[in-house]
C-alpha cells in the first residue's frame, strides 16, 4: 500500500458473481485494527435490511468466570505447566523448530512473486451448530476439526499424486500415503478484549479508563498442533480439536505474546522484534481465525450484503484460513500462495466434504440432536 496516503481502500467493483450483483472490497492495514474492530465497524455503518433505520444487533458474551476451591488450585498449576511448555515451544520455534515440508508449506522468505490468491465458499451454520450441540462442543472445536480433518485429506490427495499412484481419488477417505510423521502447527489469532465477540462501536471509540480495551489490535496469537493423519472415525478429529483447545484455554501464551508484541520493540527495536515474529510464522504452516459476524441481514447504504469474507496477506503462511459467520451461513475465506497452492477448490471440496461426513456420521450416533441452537450458544 501506498505509505503516502491513508492505509485503507474501498473499491466497487460492478461485477456479477454466483454470490452477488456486485463486490464492495475493503483493503486496510492491519495496523489500524483487527477484525473485531472492523466488523464493529461494518456494523456501525451498517442497517437491518428488516428496518432500514435500526442499527445491527451487537451479541455480547462475557468469559467464564473462573472456578473456586479444590478446582482454582487445580487450575493455576495446570495453567502454570501449560504456560511454560508453550513459551518453551515458541522459543524454540523462533531458535530451530520447524513444521515438516508439505505440500501446503510455504517458503521461508514469504509470499511467492505472485502474491496470494483469495477464494471463499459458504456452508451452512446450521450443520455446524448441529455438529456443535451433539458433540457438546464450541464452534471453534468444530471448526477446528473440519480444519485438521479437511487438510489431511487434501494432503493424502497430494501425496498420492506425487507417488504416482494409479489408483483413482475420490471424495472417499482411501489408502493413506500421509508420512508416518507430520508437524503442522496452526497460529491462531486469538481476541484479548474482556468481552469476545462483535464490540459495541461507541465502547470501542470511548476515551478515558474505558478506552484500555477499545479499537485497535488486542490479539494474541497461540500455535496449535494439527495431527495430520486418515481416522477410522471422522468423530475422532472433532475429539482432538477439542481437546487441544480445552488445553490451550489453560495456557497464557496468547497473553504472553500479546504483552511480548509490546515489549519487544521497547528493548530490542522494531526490526528484531519483526524478524522474532517472522521466524514463529515462517516455521509454522497456516494462520487460522474465526470471527463471529452478523446475527441478522444487514445492508450498507441500502444495498443488502449477502456475505462477508475477510483474510489477509503478507505474511509468509502460503495457507490462511478464515471463517466468518453471517446469519445461518459459514463463509471459509482463504488466502493461498498460487504457486504452493494451486488448486484451492480442491481444498475447498475437502473441507466440505469433511463436514459433510461429520454430520452424516452424528446423525446417526446422536440421532436425538437436533440443529436448533440459539445465537448465544455460538459466540
Amino acid at each position: 500500500m501506498d505509505v503516502t496516503k491513508p492505509l485503507w481502500e474501498l473499491h466497487i467493483l460492478n461485477v456479477k458473481t454466483r454470490d452477488a450483483e456486485s463486490l464492495f472490497v475493503f483493503k486496510i492495514h492491519h495496523s489500524i485494527g483487527d477484525g473485531a474492530s472492523l466488523i464493529s465497524l461494518l456494523l456501525a455503518c451498517a442497517r437491518k435490511s428488516s428496518d432500514p433505520n435500526a442499527l445491527p444487533s451487537v451479541p455480547v458474551k462475557n468469559r467464564r468466570a473462573r472456578r473456586q476451591g479444590v478446582w482454582l488450585i487445580w487450575a493455576v498449576v495446570r495453567l502454570v505447566w501449560n504456560t511454560l511448555v508453550d513459551v518453551l515451544l515458541v522459543n524454540a520455534t523462533v531458535l530451530f523448530l520447524r513444521d515438516t515440508r508439505t505440500p501446503i508449506k510455504g517458503p521461508a522468505t514469504g509470499e511467492g512473486r505472485n502474491g496470494k490468491r483469495f477464494v471463499h465458499r459458504t456452508v451452512s451454520l446450521g450443520d455446524i451448530k448441529m455438529v456443535k450441540n451433539a458433540m457438546n462442543m464450541t464452534i471453534n472445536d468444530v471448526l477446528l476439526g473440519v480444519t485438521e480433518a479437511g487438510i489431511s485429506r487434501y494432503l493424502n490427495r497430494k501425496y498420492g499424486e506425487n507417488q504416482k499412484n494409479e489408483e483413482k481419488q475420490s471424495n472417499q477417505i482411501q489408502k493413506s500415503y500421509l508420512p508416518s510423521t507430520i508437524r503442522l502447527r496452526a497460529c491462531i489469532m486469538v481476541n484479548m478484549r474482556p468481552t469476545t465477540g462483535i464490540q459495541d462501536m461507541a465502547k470501542l471509540m470511548a476515551k478515558g479508563p474505558k478506552a484500555k480495551w477499545g479499537w485497535g489490535n488486542w490479539i494474541g496469537n497461540m500455535m496449535i498442533p494439527l495431527t495430520i493423519a486418515l481416522r477410522d472415525d471422522p468423530l475422532d478429529y472433532l475429539w482432538s480439536a477439542k481437546a487441544t483447545m480445552d488445553r490451550k484455554k489453560h495456557s497464557l501464551e496468547p497473553i504472553l505474546e500479546f504483552i511480548g508484541a509490546r515489549i519487544l520493540p521497547m528493548v530490542f527495536g522494531v526490526k528484531a522484534t519483526v524478524g522474532i515474529f517472522h521466524k514463529i510464522l515462517s516455521n509454522t504452516t497456516l494462520a487460522f481465525s474465526n470471527v463471529v459476524g452478523p446475527v441478522e441481514e444487514i445492508s450498507l447504504y441500502g444495498h443488502p450484503i449477502a456475505y462477508i469474507a475477510p483474510s489477509v496477506y503478507g505474511h509468509p503462511h502460503a495457507l490462511t484460513i478464515h471463517f466468518q459467520s453471517y446469519c445461518n451461513m459459514m463463509t471459509i475465506s482463504v488466502a493461498v500462495d498460487p504457486e504452493v497452492i494451486p488448486d484451492p477448490h480442491v481444498l475447498f471440496d475437502e473441507l466440505e466434504q469433511s463436514l459433510i461426513i461429520m454430520k452424516g456420521d452424528v446423525t446417526l450416533k446422536f440421532p436425538k440432536k437436533g440443529p436448533n441452537v440459539g445465537w448465544k450458544e455460538i459466540l
